[in-house]
């Protein structure tokens, strides 16, 4: 995988950088995995805006992905690696012995015709989806479970991985993406590898415009509002606002939010770097 980079040919190419897609084996979807995408413009039922900056941006249909991977007993043969609107990461396309099909975040260097598998006492290769007490320690994971059975919740976007460093009685240690390290419970699923597209982080869109396909519109910063729009609005000239915070008030750039009595704390073992 790798970032193709654009001649600055018209103001919308200079600067430009998005991927070269090589890894796509297939530009239609599964249509049995698809669901469709209803768009509110930020608007909730009665038409009024409750999230600003959201609108338009392309049609496209949800790829309905397995993040459970709870068919065991069963191999799967990859089929294709398709571009998910909707996501970071590559999706794959995998086909069970028994017919039925499924789409899964793609690891990094899984490939067409590769056979993969869930459950316990299976191998721990790239593409397998195994609980925490059979991976070997020291092995990159990514599609974590936070409660066994719940489905991948951590580690999922592109290029993202966390290790598993160590295990205490039914706790497995992990060094997740942001830094932190946390307990989570050994009968919990990962599956071993990294996430694909691990060059998403080079990508630059060149213009506003490729934004806007996305659904993003234009994002208005607090320091050029009035102050009766934002805390940090007002003043004479280019004045910087006062000190970072919220358009509610919520102080930024250091100011804890998290809840002193969340019952996840006494899981984590070291809180992510700053």
């Amino acid at each position: 995988m790798a970032v193709r980079k654009f001649k600055p040919a018209t103001p919308g190419t200079r600067n430009k950088a998005i991927s070269t897609f090589e890894e796509i084996t297939c530009s239609t979807p599964e249509k049995s995995l698809l669901e469709p995408i209803r768009k509110t413009g930020g608007r909730n039922n009665q038409g009024k805006m409750t999230m600003r900056y959201i609108g338009g941006g392309h049609k496209r249909m949800y790829r309905v992905i397995d993040f459970l991977r709870n068919k065991d007993n069963y191999t799967a043969t990859v089929k294709t690696i398709e571009y998910d609107p909707n996501r970071s990461a590559r999706i794959a396309l995998v086909v069970y012995a028994d017919g039925e099909k499924r789409y899964i975040i793609a690891p990094q260097g899984i490939k067409v015709g590769q056979q993969i598998a869930s459950g316990s006492g299976i191998a721990p290769e790239v593409g397998n989806a195994l609980p925490l007490a059979e991976i070997p320690l020291g092995t990159l994971v990514h599609n974590i479970e936070l409660r066994p059975g719940c489905g991948a919740a951590m580690a999922r976007s592109a290029g993202a991985y966390a290790q598993l460093t160590a295990r205490e009685g039914k706790h497995a240690i992990l060094r997740l993406p942001s830094g932190e390290t946390r307990m989570v419970l050994t009968s919990c699923r990962a599956t071993v590898g990294v996430v694909s597209n691990v060059d998403h982080n080079l990508e630059s869109d060149g213009k506003a415009g490729r934004q806007r396909w996305f659904g993003r519109r234009p994002h208005n910063r607090g320091v050029v509002m009035n102050p009766v729009d934002h805390p940090m609005g007002g003043g004479e000239g280019r004045a910087s606002g006062g000190h970072p915070r919220s358009r509610k008030g919520i102080p930024a750039k250091g100011y804890k939010t998290r809840n002193p009595k969340a019952t996840s704390n006494k899981f984590i073992i070291e809180r992510r770097k700053k």
